[in-house]
This record gives structure tokens, sequence and C-alpha cells, in this order.
């Protein structure tokens, strides 16, 4: 599981903004720990703290994601909020490995100067696009 790169995901997918990581060193520099949060909009959302930079920010992903609930097995998963519903016909699935793939095209297309929004923005036009020429739209409400 990368738990950054599917609460990433998770997010786009709900039409929110990137998480923002904060992390703190601590310990002799024999025994250098690292204690990381995130946070969405300024809600925190995820901590952890590892022997390594990345672990803490892993596990402050991995209870961002359980506080989503982006850790249910797909048939529990709540409804997707009005960014990513289609009035008409329902929410729009989540493949977290395609919609990472979006992600990192949009990023790849963007302009230097686009903002994250921006980008967020066009990613998600990307997977919606992509499903839908591959028969995958939103399922049935």
């Amino acid at each position: 599981m990368n738990a950054k790169g599917d609460l990433i995901a998770r997010l786009v997918t709900l039409g929110r903004p990137g998480p923002v990581f904060e992390v703190e060193t601590f310990g002799p520099a024999h025994d250098r720990r690292f204690r990381a949060q995130v946070s969405v909009d300024g809600q925190i959302l995820g901590h952890g703290e590892g022997r390594s930079k990345k672990d803490a920010e892993r596990l402050a992903a991995e209870e961002a994601l359980a506080a989503l609930g982006a850790l249910r097995a797909p048939a529990q998963e709540p409804e997707a909020p009005a960014a990513d519903h289609d009035p008409a016909t329902g929410p729009w699935p989540i493949y977290a490995a395609v919609l990472a793939q979006a992600l990192d095209a949009a990023l790849e297309l963007s302009p230097e100067d686009a903002t994250l929004d921006e980008v967020r923005l066009s990613a998600a036009q990307l997977y919606r696009d992509l499903l839908r020429d591959l028969g995958h739209g939103p399922d049935p409400a």
C-alpha cells in the first residue's frame, strides 16, 4: 500500500485540496525519530511516528485514510460528495492507481505556474474522461 499516494488520490476524488504534511525531528543523533502530522484544509487527519521521515508520513497518511473511511471495503465505502457526483447518474467509482496516474499526467501537462487546485481539477477531468471512455462511468444512483 502506498498510503501517501492513496491519500492524495482519495482527496482528489473527494474534490478536496491536497494534504499538508508537517514533520518534526526529535531524539539524539544516534536515535533520531520523526513525528508527522497530516492535515487537509487546516483539519488534522492523522499522526505518525517512526525512525524515518518516510515512515512517519506513511503512518500519518494511513491514519488519515482511516479517518476518511478509505480503508473500508469498497462495498462499505460511503457515497462520494458533490464534487465527485453526477446527480443524474451517481458517484464515480474510485480506482486509486488510475487516479494516481491521472494526477501524474495532469501535473506533467500543467504549466509551471499552475496552482495545486488547477492541477487537481485537471486530474479529476482526465480521470473521469478516461473512465467514461473505458465504459466505467458513474454507478447508477
